[in-house]
């Protein structure tokens, strides 16, 4: 174990070790956690993951005594070496296997439970063995999930109440996914989803969960229904940029692009920082992108194992949009660009985290999801809503005629206003809230666990 030593733990301090899963999804929530936890008065936060993820994360962290890094160090081994010690790029293979290294970890993370003794462990969903080596040395444990209260209380209702109805009637989830969510999981769902279930269940008394009532209410009163844990929303949990932050060359590339352009007038278009669509998917969205005659930013992530003549192909139709079409490799800023006058609407994949930066920035969405809890998510935009889902055809694909018209409805023609609406007045709920969340977590902190 390593660790960063600023200051030391004193009698009146409360010291809280935040265990994030290993994706950039997860650790970005929980660090925002534990920066807004790091202001309060006497608050140590241990934030504890693989150097490599550690790594990553120190440019969106000003230094500061309130907040130690900790280092989990995995078994290393030929097929997953130090720098895969993260979803991050990880081969879709190699995904069991650092399931299986980060287990064989639970020794060494017992250590530093034993080492640092926190009042308090906040630990995410992947990593059931975490709360059981806490509650073995009597440390109070609960559980933050970082995805929308809707696809936990979907999986609660199909494990809980499995055939019947689920009870919101207005809950959008088109035929392609149901479908989807019917058939039969694979075997590595299956452990990955019994994970999920043990972590909810050994957390104590309450979830934390990155969202607000205002867009998935129900959803957390039917968790707590099913579960009998009080749900407490702590999120929008996104990263802001502060205004004194340096500004980087690539966003100073994009910024340039994007004041040329009227407001509200270009769409950004990004399917994720880990979860990768098709190369047949993308050049769909891309030609949807180019039919729909609106300038757009493509966020381009390059599939290693993808197509190189589907590649070249969507590099030049690409090439041929000129002006419309601004092309950014690898990672985008995508807060910063959301917030910018000139962007009136998002073609997104609706991983969580972006539809939380597209609610904070006040952007409506356009949801193109690809697997996973994306389709769950989309329903929460339509159900709510601040955007709406292209349909797939009923072979499940993709339409570029669909992804097209409904950008051409939302940011040429203005004919879906009221999803723009509605989207900024989340927005103001969110601005007008502030740390109310935070609030309510301290309170119920120092209510379950006696701590202050």
């Amino acid at each position: 174990m390593a660790m960063d030593t600023h200051q030391a733990s004193t009698p009146t301090t409360t010291t809280i070790l935040m265990f994030p899963w290993l994706g950039y999804g997860h650790l970005s929530p929980y660090l925002e956690l534990a920066k807004a936890l790091s202001t309060r008065k006497n608050f140590l936060i241990y934030f504890c993951s693989t150097p490599v993820n550690l790594d990553s994360i120190k440019p969106k962290l000003i230094p500061s005594p309130s907040i130690q890094l900790v280092e989990l160090h995995l078994p290393s081994s030929p097929d997953l070496p130090p720098h895969l010690h993260t979803t991050n790029a990880l081969p879709p293979h190699l995904t069991p296997v650092l399931y299986q290294a980060f287990a064989a970890a639970a020794p060494l993370f017992e250590t530093i439970l034993k080492t640092l003794s926190p009042h308090l462990l906040i630990y995410d969903c992947f990593q059931p063995w975490a709360p059981r080596l806490a509650s073995s040395l009597n440390i109070p444990a609960i559980h933050f999930n970082t995805s929308s209260a809707a696809i936990i209380s979907f999986s609660f209702h199909a494990t809980h109440r499995p055939g019947s109805k689920f009870p919101f009637s207005d809950f959008v989830l088109h035929n392609h996914w149901k479908s989807k969510v019917d058939s039969n999981p694979s075997e590595q769902i299956r452990i990955v989803t019994e994970s999920f279930f043990e972590c909810l269940n050994k957390s104590r008394d309450v979830i934390l969960i990155n969202s607000f009532k205002e867009v998935e209410g129900e959803h957390m009163d039917y968790i707590f229904l099913l579960s009998k844990k009080k749900v407490i929303p702590v999120g929008p949990l996104v990263y802001e940029p502060s205004e004194n932050d340096e500004e980087d060359e690539d966003y100073s590339r994009i910024k340039n692009w994007l004041d040329k352009k009227e407001a509200l007038s270009t769409v950004l278009a990004s399917m994720g920082s880990e979860s990768y669509a098709s190369e047949e998917e993308k050049e769909e969205i891309v030609q949807g992108l180019v039919e729909s005659e609106a300038n757009f930013i493509w966020v381009e992530r390059i599939n290693k194992k993808g197509d190189e003549e589907q590649q070249i192909r969507r590099r030049e139709l690409l090439e041929k949009s000129g002006e419309r079409a601004m092309v950014v490799e690898g990672w985008a800023p995508q807060g910063k660009i959301q917030k910018h006058g000139s962007i009136g609407g998002f073609v997104s994949h609706c991983g969580w985290n972006s539809v939380l930066e597209s609610i904070v920035s006040g952007v409506p969405i356009i949801g193109v999801p690809v697997f996973g809890d994306q389709p769950i998510n989309a329903g929460v935009v339509e159900e709510a809503g601040i955007g709406v889902e292209a349909k797939r055809d009923p072979d499940g694909k993709i339409q570029r005629k669909e992804i097209a018209r409904l950008i051409k409805e939302v940011v040429i023609e203005k004919s879906r206003e009221e999803l723009r609406m509605k989207v900024r007045e989340m927005s103001e709920v969110v601005k007008r809230k502030g740390d109310e969340k935070i609030e309510e977590l301290l309170t119920q902190i120092s209510r379950f666990f006696n701590i202050s």
